[in-house]
C-alpha cells in the first residue's frame, strides 16, 4: 500500500511515447506531489532528455534495478514490458498503474475508471489496471445511466485515432496526407492512393480512408480490441450479465476516439432523462444541440480532460433504447489523464 508523505517519487515507463509525453503534461498540469522523477523507456531512447517543469531529465533505460526508492510507478510500456518489470516494481515497494492489456482482466488487479468505480482502487495487490482508451469513454458515460435504469445490451461502433495506436502511426497519416495533397490539382479516379513504400505501420493506406480492424482477429472473428471492449466494460460496471458487441474501426484523425453507443435498458429513459444524468456525472460534457448543429466531434475533444456526449436520442426500434455519440481525447482521458487520476485516489487515501 502507498504510504502517506507530502511527496513522491514517480517512475515513468514508456517515458518516450505517445502516452509518455501526455503523462508528463498533466502531472505538471495537475501539480502532483512529485519530489523525484524518473523517466524510464527502452535501450532506443538511451541519451534522450525530455522537459518537466522547466528542467531537463535524462531517460535511463528500463532494468529490473530501476524502481529502488519509486513509490508510483505509471507505465505505459506495452503489455510485454509490463509483464516482464512491474513485478519487480512491486517488489520494490511501489504501486504500479499500468495502462497496458497485462493485467486488465487478472481477477485480483483492479480495473479502474475513477468516476465509475473509484473504490476498486484500494483492493490492489501492488498492480492497477488503466482501462482500454475505447473502454475508458464508454463507461464514463454507461456507468451512471446503468446505475439508473440497468443497461441490458450494448451496441457500439469506435471510430478511433491514429494515435491510439502509436507515434509512428501518427508520422504515417500525415506523411500520406502531404502526399496526397502535393498531388491534389490533377486528382482523378484512383490518384489518392499512395505507394506502397508509405505504408508501413498500418495494413492499408490510412490517409482519406478507413480500416475496420484494430489488433488482430480472434476465432469468433471479433478482434481483439473490439473484445476489449466487451469484457472491460462488464468488469468496471460490475455485471457481466450486460451483453455487448463492438465494431473497431481505424479513422484518418490524429487525435481523439469517437463512438457511436446504443444501449438497451431494463427501466425506460427518455433522452432528456439520460441528459439530465450525464449532465451531473462527473467527468462528462454534454453538448447535444441539433437544431444549432451543436455535437461533439474529435476537434472539440483535443488536449481536452472530459468525455464529451450528444446525439443522444430514443432508439425507436426498441421499447428502452438510447443512441449516444461519445468523444474523448484517448491520450489523455484514454489513457494519461485516467491512470494520474487512479495515482491521485491512491494518494488521497494514502
Amino acid at each position: 500500500m502507498l504510504k502517506k508523505k507530502d511527496k513522491y517519487n514517480v517512475a515513468v515507463m514508456g517515458a518516450t511515447g505517445a502516452v509518455g509525453g501526455e503523462f508528463l503534461s498533466i502531472l505538471e498540469e495537475r501539480s502532483f506531489p512529485i519530489k523525484e522523477l524518473k523517466l524510464l523507456a527502452s535501450e532506443r531512447s538511451k541519451g534522450k532528455h525530455l522537459k518537466f517543469k522547466k528542467n531537463n531529465y535524462p531517460v535511463e533505460v528500463l532494468t529490473h534495478k530501476s524502481f529502488k526508492g519509486i513509490d508510483i510507478v505509471l507505465s505505459s510500456a506495452g503489455a510485454g514490458r509490463s509483464l516482464e518489470f512491474l513485478p519487480s516494481a512491486v517488489k520494490a515497494g511501489a504501486v504500479c498503474v499500468d495502462n497496458s492489456s497485462a493485467y486488465r482482466m487478472e481477477k485480483d488487479v483492479p480495473l479502474v475508471v475513477p468516476e465509475v468505480n473509484p473504490n476498486e482502487t484500494y483492493s490492489h495487490k501492488g498492480i492497477i489496471a488503466n482501462p482500454n482508451c475505447s473502454t475508458i469513454q464508454a463507461v464514463v458515460v454507461l456507468g451512471p445511466l446503468h446505475k439508473q435504469a440497468k443497461i441490458k445490451r450494448i451496441v457500439a461502433s469506435t471510430y478511433q485515432s491514429v494515435s491510439g495506436a502509436g507515434q509512428k502511426h501518427i508520422l504515417e497519416l500525415e506523411k500520406q496526407a502531404e502526399t496526397i495533397e502535393k498531388t491534389v490539382d490533377n486528382w482523378i479516379v484512383g490518384h489518392h492512393s499512395v505507394d506502397k513504400f508509405l505504408i508501413k505501420q498500418f495494413p492499408y493506406q490510412i490517409a482519406f480512408n478507413l480500416i475496420p480492424q484494430i489488433d488482430v482477429f480472434l476465432e469468433n472473428a471479433y478482434t481483439k480490441e473490439e473484445m476489449k471492449l466487451v469484457h472491460e466494460t462488464r468488469k468496471i460496471i460490475g455485471d457481466p450479465s450486460i451483453r455487448i458487441t463492438c465494431t473497431s474501426i481505424r479513422v484518418p484523425v490524429f487525435f481523439a476516439h469517437s463512438e457511436s453507443i446504443n444501449i438497451e435498458t431494463e427501466k425506460k429513459l427518455s433522452a432528456d432523462d439520460a441528459r439530465k444524468i450525464l449532465s451531473k456525472a462527473p467527468g462528462i460534457r454534454v453538448i447535444d444541440d441539433p437544431a444549432k448543429q451543436k455535437y461533439p466531434m474529435p476537434l472539440n475533444a483535443e488536449g481536452k480532460n472530459e468525455v464529451f456526449v450528444g446525439r443522444i436520442r430514443e432508439d425507436e426500434s426498441v421499447e428502452n433504447g438510447l443512441n449516444l455519440w461519445v468523444v474523448s481525447d484517448n491520450l489523455r482521458k484514454g489513457a494519461a489523464l485516467n491512470a494520474i487520476q487512479i495515482a491521485e485516489l491512491l494518494i488521497k487515501h494514502a
